[in-house]
């Protein structure tokens, strides 16, 4: 299949510089971070969630996950899930299901980006297919998308526990004593 002739028009008719990596067929930002020997906070994962009935999509690092809870806050809704594939395949027809390039945009969906990826000069993700990906700097995907910025994830290695104290827990539990 190749990049998408739609991200491809959109990226040069915004005169962005990109990388096209090829890589064996892989399924998660994880596998495909592994694949081309990237960490996986620069590899990043595009979620499309259904936020009361609207779709959203959501980039964050693959080393994380959505925080449903704090998604949910932030985008100040009472219901969100995860957007069927069918839903996606609808969205995104010119790419393959799970290999939605982050730019919104190009879709007509509002784009929510993980704080954490502030920290990264560049950012690596699926061009469209589950073999093909692009490399381009993190503040060229800012001035593109313009995603609002929030905390909605969690890093995948953190302890129940971890996220627990973060949210409070520590302070509630030590109020009991």
């Amino acid at each position: 299949m190749g990049l998408s002739m739609k991200v491809k028009d959109y990226l040069e008719s915004k005169q962005v510089s990109y990388q096209l990596l090829e890589h064996e067929p892989a399924f998660t930002a994880q596998e495909i971070a592994d694949a081309q020997h990237l960490p996986g906070r620069i590899v990043i994962k595009t979620v499309i969630v259904c936020a009361d009935g609207q779709f959203v999509m959501c980039v964050l690092p693959a080393v994380h996950r959505i925080d449903f809870g704090k998604l949910k806050d932030i985008l100040g809704v009472s219901d969100v899930h995860l957007a069927e594939e069918s839903e996606v395949s609808a969205l995104f027809t010119d790419c393959e299901v799970g290999a939605e390039p982050p730019f919104g945009e190009a879709y007509g969906l509002k784009v929510y980006a993980d704080k954490i990826l502030e920290e990264n000069e560049e950012i690596a993700f699926n061009a469209g297919t589950h073999t093909d990906m692009l490399r381009i700097k993190y503040r060229d995907f800012v001035r593109l998308v313009q995603p609002i910025v929030a905390n909605f994830g969690v890093h995948v290695a953190r302890t129940e526990e971890e996220n627990w104290r973060e949210a409070g827990g520590e302070e509630e539990d030590n109020a009991k004593t």
